[in-house]
């Protein structure tokens, strides 16, 4: 698990290589992650887009920018969280993901940019 924390949000990762629905031989390999966001800031804060960064080793960078995450736009009081679950495919099986989920403090609108921090998606095809 990697974590992060801006201004008080935390942003913890856990990522897991997903063997059963993955294909080595035809370059299909499939990641899940659990985002957790936790907010530790004395603000509510809503969180309105996203923006991941996606490296494969097979491929160049892809960007990829929404609205909310998988659907929801979550809003957290101080110390509550959000936990997600999401998925990746990559043609290799060696790569990695970073981001940002851009929030905004609801008493003010001001903006708070938290990074998501870097993660690695390795392929363990070599064990069963």
């Amino acid at each position: 698990m990697v974590t992060a924390v801006t201004e008080g949000i935390q942003v913890s990762v856990e990522v897991t290589y997903q063997a059963e629905f993955s294909s080595p031989h035809q370059h299909h390999f499939v990641f899940t992650y659990k985002v957790t966001i936790l907010n530790k800031s004395p603000y509510t804060v809503q969180l309105l887009k996203r923006k991941w960064e996606i490296y494969d080793a097979a491929e160049t960078v892809k960007t990829v920018e929404g609205d909310g995450v998988v659907g929801q736009q979550p809003i957290l009081e101080t110390n509550e969280s959000h936990s997600y679950v999401s998925g990746c495919n990559l043609k290799s099986g060696l790569g990695k993901m970073k981001g940002v989920y851009y929030m905004e403090k609801v008493v003010d609108g001001k903006s708070i940019e938290a990074q998501v921090p870097e993660f690695q998606m390795i392929a363990n095809i070599f064990h069963n």
